[in-house]
């Protein structure tokens, strides 16, 4: 399972590093970029569970085949864009694959770990150094309470999803899309 989560990182870490000045230059400067994210995320999750079919579902999480695990990994990648949720490319992609819903929500949690550590040691290793001491501070205390917080999301999704849809969670970014986009885009 392990070398499974490791080839799922690969696709989204070349995409990081050949894309990294691009994505951190332009991309996570633009508000228009996230509200359309949210938007068209909010949508295509929607439209997905309408059509999304439970078929061809992998038993458990350690059935995630190599090639399925790199295919998840290319999902994973397109969150590099702001405003496309890490999980839920990864958990549409591992659906799209065939896997259940659950053992792919719990392969997305497993895989978030690898995956963040690594993008934000990339990014610390080539802007760390316009940290003064207070904001390294505010850094760490900033990610205590993501991790608690990541935990408790955790536990709460795990149990939504053996009963629910994304459908709740599409409408909410349409939501959020069009608020922002009216009161604070302007």
């Amino acid at each position: 399972l392990f070398k499974k989560v490791l080839v799922a990182c690969l696709p989204t870490m070349i995409v990081g590093l050949v894309f990294y000045k691009l994505i951190k230059k332009f991309l996570f400067n633009s508000l228009e970029v996230v509200l359309i994210s949210l938007l068209l995320g909010g949508i295509f999750l929607i439209v997905f569970e309408v059509f999304y079919s439970r078929k061809k579902a992998a038993r458990a999480t350690g059935e995630i085949s190599y090639q399925q695990a790199f295919f998840i990994g290319v999902f994973q990648s397109l969150a590099v864009i702001p405003g496309i949720s890490r999980a839920g490319a990864v958990i549409i992609g591992g659906l799209i694959l065939g896997i259940t819903r659950q053992k792919i929500v719990e392969f997305s949690f497993l895989l978030a770990v690898p995956t963040m550590l690594a993008a934000t040691g990339f990014d610390l290793m080539n802007s760390g150094h316009e940290f003064n001491h207070d904001q390294w501070l505010y850094l760490l205390a900033g990610c205590a309470v993501s991790f608690l917080t990541a935990m408790a999301s955790i536990k709460f999704l795990l149990i939504f999803i053996k009963n629910n849809n994304f459908i709740p969670f599409g409408i909410y970014r349409i939501f959020l899309a069009v608020i922002f986009f009216l009161f604070i885009a302007r």
